[in-house]
């Protein structure tokens, strides 16, 4: 529970925090008699001081020894007993509080305290005679306590005038508190009461009240002299950033200059720091720094922000007359500054380097806390979540504390704009903090704006792989149209997506393509029946200069059980699953192309896998609507010839630099390959053929010509138009 207790020399204090009790926070008196509500009347008048420092997010309360439901022992120990009254869900809960107290001085002949809302004062009841007077006469006011309270009256006097007596009981329903303890007799009242007296000394206002306690038995009166002076002075704050505060040096005339202690928590500090007090006109005047050590600081809203310092001042002065007989006045004072302008900062500490806004918003007091952060209009609310893609971090340095906002250039936040007159990218951030002073959740802003500059970078793709191609994407970014995207020399456009069969999408964030398989700008490597790896490439080129600027690269291994390649340089490479299983030993007899020394380069279960020269191994060429296609097949002797499927590929006569060649075939783009299957014959019989039985010829020196590269006349091809209904690029396998 936030509840602090705490026994003082002179009083009891109880705090409590805010944010436990909130403001509707009351307390009650408790003692013999039952339960007595303090409201501010009652307590001014039976000695409590209830304050609620809302800015310092607190409620405290201060109770006098002579309280009126204090328990007294001898005036050496009291009891305190208090109930706590805390609204909670529109209900009242109510905590018991109890504390004994022991003062840690002994009590002076005279005592006053100066309280925020009444006057107390204090006698004590067996005094020596002072000089010139018997000590007879002194003695005799002891047997007057035990009189009948109607016996005793009460004068007040205001200024030089004496008012009618009054007895103790009217004196009470006026507003007076008269008490006779164990040893001493105590007067208290509310300030503004009709018999105290306000005027100025030396300038400062001060309240006395004077009060003349006497009884009469028989012949004899005796008389008490009760008088509490205190100053009203409410503290000046100065432009030197001081807050000051005065009381007359001589409350009491007649007595000696009185030694002065003063403190700012409740307690007495004979060394404070930074404070000091002179005497000046014949009053105390006590500077107290703003920033003093002891003081409480509040931020505080208002058209920007401020913030004020609160002091609880705590004075003792102490008079000594010629008798040695000690005054002391003990003062309470909430004192507090003027509103002071607080300036928020933030510091740019961007890096450069790392592409980083980094801006730090410093100095902010404990009690102001960012609740959100608008970035180029878009409003982000603390804490941020998870999936944010920038961050904020708190640093604290003694008293004070920060934020830390960092962001990278290339967030979708961050404003970018390329600048043709300096040839540089320009990111900027314009950033609008709210913060609240706490507990009030009072909002204020706070705006600035960083801008960085950095040399203009080519954009960049991210690949990734899949079962069937390779696919890119490209987030955009304002200054893009720097460059442009091609495959090969050719600028990527969606016409010639199309034409090559890639999946394109373009939208307002970000360029996809997909790119299937054995289209047009792979390169293919480690060709097995276990698989190859086909690698693209994607180029950018600067726009004016059509220069490479970066590219991006991606190589994937691809294991696809049936498949045909045909390549710019003349080559035909597949894989062909066929209709039984071939011997895993040694090469089986009778599977071949036309040519039949052209066999598998690798078997593996069912399927081959064949590689050769486009125009080799008795391959059939052929020349219809603009496009040139070579043919080969796939056969089985055993023992009569049995064609397996047939292996083609197509190629645009446009770009064909050459269509025969004795040692070149030249094309621009791949072929389109295709696998045909034939019915599988019946009584299909594949002998396994032993290695010992590898013929020792080779295929260069024993095979027939038909199946040789065949010199071949040279033809002239005219350019033809786009308008082809063959796709360039593509690969397909059909069975019949």
């Amino acid at each position: 529970m936030g509840v602090q207790m705490e026994c003082h020399d002179r009083y009891f204090m109880i705090a409590v925090d805010l944010t436990f009790s909130g403001n509707e926070t009351r307390f009650e008196a408790v003692d013999r008699t039952g339960v007595h509500r303090l409201d501010e009347q009652y307590a001014a008048k039976c000695g409590y001081t209830i304050g609620l420092l809302e800015m310092l997010g607190r409620v405290q309360l201060r109770a006098s020894y002579f309280s009126c439901h204090t328990e007294n022992k001898d005036d050496v120990e009291f009891n305190f007993s208090f109930n706590l009254i805390v609204p909670h869900d529109g209900e009242e809960m109510a905590y018991s509080l109890n504390k004994t107290c022991s003062p840690s001085l002994p009590w002076s002949p005279r005592e006053v305290t100066c309280e925020t809302n009444f006057m107390e004062v204090s006698v004590r009841s067996e005094m020596t005679c002072p000089t010139g007077t018997r000590t007879d006469d002194w003695n005799d006011l002891r047997p007057a306590h035990g009189s009948k309270t109607s016996d005793w009256q009460v004068m007040f006097r205001i200024g030089d005038e004496q008012q009618p007596s009054m007895t103790l009981s009217e004196a009470r329903r006026r507003g007076y508190i008269f008490d006779m303890t164990h040893g001493r007799l105590v007067l208290r009242t509310p300030y503004g009461q009709p018999d105290s007296s306000n005027t100025l000394v030396n300038g400062v206002p001060i309240e006395v009240v004077h009060a003349t306690l006497f009884s009469r038995q028989s012949w004899i009166v005796l008389m008490v002299d009760l008088e509490a002076a205190c100053s009203l002075h409410e503290g000046l704050y100065d432009e030197e950033g001081y807050v000051v505060f005065e009381t007359p040096e001589m409350l009491y005339p007649g007595l000696e200059s009185p030694k002065i202690h003063i403190g700012l928590k409740g307690a007495l500090d004979h060394q404070l720091k930074n404070s000091s007090y002179m005497i000046h006109n014949d009053s105390v005047q006590i500077a107290i720094p703003y920033n003093a050590e002891g003081g409480r600081r509040k931020s505080f809203v208002s058209g920007g922000l401020f913030e004020f310092y609160v002091f609880q001042l705590y004075m003792e002065q102490l008079w000594v007359d010629d008798d040695d007989i000690i005054t002391r006045l003990r003062l309470h004072r909430t004192l507090s500054t003027a509103l002071l302008p607080l300036h928020v900062s933030a510091q740019n500490l961007t890096l450069l380097e790392e592409k980083l806004f980094k801006v730090h918003l410093g100095d902010l007091p404990e009690d102001v806390q960012l609740v959100s952060v608008q970035l180029n209009g878009r409003q982000f609310k603390l804490p941020l979540a998870n999936t944010s893609s920038f961050s904020v971090s708190m640093t604290e340095h003694n008293d004070t504390h920060g934020y830390t906002l960092q962001v990278a250039f290339d967030d979708p936040v961050v404003n970018q704009q390329f600048s043709k007159e300096d040839s540089a990218i320009h990111h900027s951030l314009d950033i609008n903090y709210t913060l609240v002073v706490l507990p009030e959740n009072d909002s204020f802003h706070h705006f600035t704006s960083v801008l960085a500059l950095t040399d203009v970078s080519p954009p960049v793709f991210t690949g990734a792989c899949s079962e069937s191609g390779v696919s890119f994407k490209l987030k955009h970014r304002p200054f893009d149209f720097l460059w442009y995207v091609s495959v090969g020399d050719e600028a990527l456009t969606s016409e010639l997506a199309s034409q090559y069969s890639y999946t394109m999408s373009n939208d307002s964030s970000s360029l996809q393509i997909s790119v299937p398989l054995f289209t047009q700008g792979y390169e293919y490597k480690n060709v097995t029946l276990d698989g190859f790896f086909g690698t693209f490439e994607i180029l950018v080129r600067n726009v004016e200069t059509a220069e490479v600027a970066s590219s991006t690269v991606k190589t994937c291994h691809f294991t696809p059980k049936e498949f045909i390649m045909c390549s710019t340089d003349g080559w035909m490479t597949a894989a062909a699953d066929l209709p039984f299983n071939i011997p895993r030993v040694g090469t089986p007899p009778g599977l071949h192309l036309v040519d039949r020394f052209c066999t598998p380069k690798e078997t593996n279960g069912s399927r081959a896998l064949f590689s050769f020269p486009l125009n080799s191994c008795g391959a059939i060429v052929k020349l219809n609507g603009g496009m040139v296609t070579y043919k080969n097949e796939i056969f089985l002797h055993d023992p009569s010839a049995e064609k397996l499927a047939t292996l083609q590929c197509t190629y645009p006569l446009e770009g064909l630099h050459r269509l025969f060649s004795v040692y070149r075939f030249d094309s621009d783009n791949v072929g389109v390959g295709t696998i045909t299957h034939s019915a599988p014959p019946t009584g299909l019989h594949i002998p396994e053929v032993k290695p010992t039985a590898a013929p020792k010829t080779t295929r260069a020196t024993k095979r027939p010509n038909r199946g040789r590269v065949q010199p071949a006349v040279y033809i002239k091809v005219s350019k033809l138009n786009h308008q082809s209904k063959v796709t360039k690029g593509e690969f397909s396998i059909a069975a019949r």
